[in-house]
């Protein structure tokens, strides 16, 4: 499974045999290759120098070499089995790389269809640096010095990088190259951002990266990975982007695979049991390698949107068996069921993914709403601490006063005690008079609301209702903060009166400054249950105040609107009116128009009638003259010296007839083009 995936080592000698392929006179002659190819050669013979200069790259090839076996990819086997269809995509991904600048502006669509049918593993070095724009970075001229600094995460790292693909053969031997050059990159980034540090999700994508490129092209693809797809908000301590994710999962999971959501919560089996490691390391843990790599190819290309999708692909393709199996088979099915699945290859779990439904406006407004549940948990817990923190130090104070105080009550004090019963009964009575104004206000209000109509459009209202929700929440904050006051003065008074239940029962006067103490603290425990009814009263005032200023504006809207239909029907009945004399009169116009031409017709006709009677007695003369130049010749032949003037004659009135016909017929075509015309 995982000797599917190029190695480093395979990398650069399939680099070097198809350098060698393309160059060799066997196959075409420098004069032969297209401009294209050239620069395709030049290119692949800078990938394999830069290989061939860099030592750990060398010994990669070296160990890979031993360590692999047949497991890895040959350049020999690779140029040798290499079918039409693949040379193909050789050449094409070959002149892509070469104009990658031209291709990402222009045919960006064409790019991600081919990324999604997958990148050839001799490419794919070079298409993911491409992809995340992490070629020429920077930062990789500090990763030597960084390699040679001290990171506090480097003994978490060496104890996790056995359990980073412990069955590739890159990876697999203890102190091997691979586990040196994954601990370097490690280590370097932990030391580059110190919030982040190191995680153990963050090592899988790592070694994958390892798997296609050297040490310090993988580093700064793993810095824009971390700094521009959202993984570093994923690997962050709080880990609050893994939680987004998880609420927007579960989101999409409830809209479009309803059972299954319901099934889940029957058997408390939450979303993060299953799908956290599928964002973490984009199902590098989850997936046979070969499948999460060609995953891992659409990652580079579109982010995070190709985990949502293959997530609720992989539900959908198995929701018949998880609605069968409890909370422990569904986890036996997702570690040992779904991946053998897989085993054929990634394109049908790929062609589903792009069937899912995925709107990125909706997964935007899911984000607000969750930072929204976010906050009010934050202010929640605040408002714990503080009421925590208030109670512990009244405990404090009332253990102090026990502590300090003497059991023996002076005049002095019982009189204190008398008048602060007084205040307090004085207290209560203007509360009681207060909320009896209020509850008759109350119900003159609901007594007014009853008559106006009900609320129907909220689109309108909206910038009043915001009013009235942030009164509200006011108003709810401080009932329920004097509620928690008045439950913290029950429980004190109770556990007062626990510990001094035993202590008044000597004197008389102990005992009259003991009933003082409890009808005191009655009182003022009645006068702030009636402070919060107070409140209470005045926000449902508030709002049946609000309601009331809601509906007269909408009666003012309304009949507003009421006046300008009224304006607007009677500016569409006069412009009615007015194109209604316009129709009467422009049929007038039409009709007239008709009878003209009628009468233009019947003209032309008769015209043309006449005409051809005239053409016809013409005609008729042209005839009798030929008959008369017959007779003429004949007449001729006895006079001679007649019949040739005779004869001209006649020629020339034969002339001068059809000259007439002529003229007749071209103005009788004439009228009725004109006529047609018209």
């Amino acid at each position: 499974m995982a000797s599917q995936v190029a190695t480093p080592s395979s990398l650069h000698t399939t680099v070097a045999s198809s350098t060698a392929s393309l160059s060799s006179p066997s196959s075409a002659s420098p004069t032969q290759l297209s401009p294209d190819d050239v620069e395709l050669l030049a290119k692949l013979e800078e990938q394999n120098r830069l290989l061939e200069t860099d030592s750990k790259s060398l010994r990669s090839v070296n160990g890979s070499r031993r360590n692999s076996g047949s497991s890895l990819v040959s350049s020999s086997s690779a140029s040798s089995n290499l079918s039409h269809l693949e040379e193909d995509s050789w050449i094409l991904w070959g002149r892509i790389v070469n104009e990658w600048e031209d291709v990402r502006k222009k045919k960006e669509k064409q790019l991600k269809e081919l990324v999604r049918k997958g990148v050839p593993h001799h490419f794919r070095a070079i298409v993911w640096q491409l992809l995340c724009n992490a070629q020429n970075l920077p930062i990789k001229e500090q990763y030597s010095e960084l390699l040679k600094m001290t990171s506090p995460c480097e003994k978490l790292i060496r104890r996790d990088i056995a359990r980073t693909y412990p069955e590739h053969e890159f990876f697999k031997e203890k102190d091997s190259l691979g586990q040196e050059v994954l601990f370097n990159v490690m280590k370097a980034y932990s030391l580059v951002d110190r919030e982040v540090g190191y995680c153990q999700g963050s090592a899988f994508i790592v070694g994958l990266l390892l798997m296609q490129m050297p040490e310090e092209e993988a580093f700064c693809v793993f810095v824009k990975l971390m700094q521009e797809y959202r993984l570093r908000e994923l690997f962050k301590p709080s880990m609050a982007e893994l939680g987004l994710c998880m609420y927007q999962f579960e989101c999409m999971i409830q809209e479009q695979l309803p059972e299954l959501h319901v099934h889940f919560q029957a058997q408390s089996f939450h979303t993060s049991m299953y799908a956290s490691s599928w964002f973490l390391t984009i199902f590098l843990t989850s997936f046979p390698l070969p499948v999460a790599t060609r995953i891992f190819d659409i990652f580079m290309c579109e982010g995070l949107e190709i985990v949502f999708r293959v997530g609720m692909a992989i539900l959908q393709m198995n929701q018949a068996e998880l609605m069968q199996l409890d909370m422990e088979g569904m986890l036996q099915h997702f570690q040992k069921v779904i991946p053998h699945q897989l085993d054929s290859g990634p394109d049908k779990v790929i062609q589903a993914a792009y069937q899912v439904k995925y709107n990125a406006k909706k997964m935007k407004k899911l984000e607000k709403e969750y930072t929204t549940i976010k906050t009010k948990e934050m202010e929640e817990q605040v408002e714990i601490k503080r009421l925590r923190t208030e109670n512990r130090l009244l405990k404090q104070r009332i253990d102090t006063l026990e502590k300090k105080g003497n059991p023996r009550y002076t005049e002095e004090s019982i009189l204190q005690l008398e008048r602060e019963l007084v205040q307090a009964r004085l207290k209560e009575a203007e509360s009681q008079c207060a909320l009896k104004e209020m509850q008759d206000k109350i119900l003159y209000m609901e007594q007014r609301n009853t008559s106006l109509p009900d609320e129907n459009n909220v689109v309108r209202l909206q910038e009043e209702l915001i009013g009235v929700k942030l009164r509200e929440a006011e108003a709810l904050t401080g009932l329920k903060e004097l509620r928690q006051q008045v439950r913290d003065l029950e429980e004190h008074w109770q556990r007062h009166l626990a510990r001094t239940a035993g202590r008044w029962k000597d004197s008389p006067r102990k005992n009259a400054a003991s009933e003082l103490q409890d009808e005191l603290m009655s009182v003022r425990l009645r006068e702030a249950e009636a402070q919060a009814e107070l409140r209470e009263t005045r926000q449902r005032m508030l709002e049946l105040e609000t309601q009331n200023q809601i509906h007269s504006n909408q009666l003012r809207r309304a009949e507003l609107e009421a006046r300008n239909l009224q304006d607007r029907l009677h500016v569409l009945s006069n412009q009615n009116k007015m194109l209604h004399s316009e129709l009467q009169e422009t049929k007038r116009k039409q009709a007239e128009i008709e009878c003209k031409n009628k009468e233009e017709v019947m003209a032309v006709r008769l015209r043309e009638a006449d005409n051809i009677a005239a053409m016809a007695e013409l005609q008729q003369q042209i005839s009798e003259l030929e008959i008369q130049k017959e007779e003429g010749k004949v007449q001729g032949q006895l006079n001679n010296t007649d019949s040739s003037q005779y004869i001209r004659d006649l020629k020339d009135q034969i002339a001068d007839l059809k000259h007439e016909v002529i003229r007749m017929r071209f103005q009788s075509s004439l009228k009725k083009t004109f006529f047609k015309l018209r």
